[in-house]
């Protein structure tokens, strides 16, 4: 169940959204393949830590964040993965590893790869692996104010059958989280 404060969080703030009830998918790629669409539709969000202030990073469910490029735009000396002991407090409601992209919400900062910012409609988990949101990327944008930029491993022109992108790099060579 997407928790009542992200909820009431959008109907507060006057966002139109839809919800989506699927069979449990706890990664992004299980996201994918049991809504049937395309990876570049479904965004997921990567907790970091950029120096000793977490970032909810959003990025395509099959791309990996390029910490250097996070750690470059940011300006910041260090920007790691963040362990889960290290951000679960942040997002009450919320089952691990379905963090919602609402920084606002949870007071955290937010970047969103540029590559999002192309999609007329952003799909992610909200809180919960059973249920999956659908907004507007211009209303998530007026919401949260996010940077965005880019800061994913660079992809391939190709795309796979479902039309998601192919990473030319090595699939166990970047954070994916």
């Amino acid at each position: 169940m997407i928790p009542i404060a992200i909820q009431q969080y959008l109907r507060r703030h006057r966002v139109p959204f839809e919800r989506y009830a699927h069979a449990r998918a706890v990664s992004a790629t299980e996201l994918v393949d049991v809504l049937n669409v395309p990876g570049w539709r479904v965004a997921k969000s990567v907790i970091v830590k950029a120096n000793r202030q977490p970032w909810i990073v959003v990025v395509p469910a099959l791309a990996t964040v390029d910490l250097n490029q996070v750690r470059d735009i940011l300006g910041v000396h260090t920007v790691r993965l963040a362990a889960e002991s290290e951000f679960v407090d942040h997002f009450p409601g919320c089952e691990v590893g379905a963090e919602p992209p609402f920084g606002e919400l949870y007071g955290l900062p937010v970047a969103v790869d540029e590559s999002l910012s192309l999609n007329e409609r952003l799909l992610f988990r909200a809180g919960s692996h059973e249920e999956a949101l659908e907004l507007r990327f211009q209303d998530f944008a007026r919401l949260e104010w996010p940077l965005v930029a880019s800061f994913i491993h660079p992809l391939t022109k190709e795309r796979d059958t479902r039309g998601s992108y192919s990473s030319s790099m090595d699939e166990g060579s970047g954070a994916s989280a």
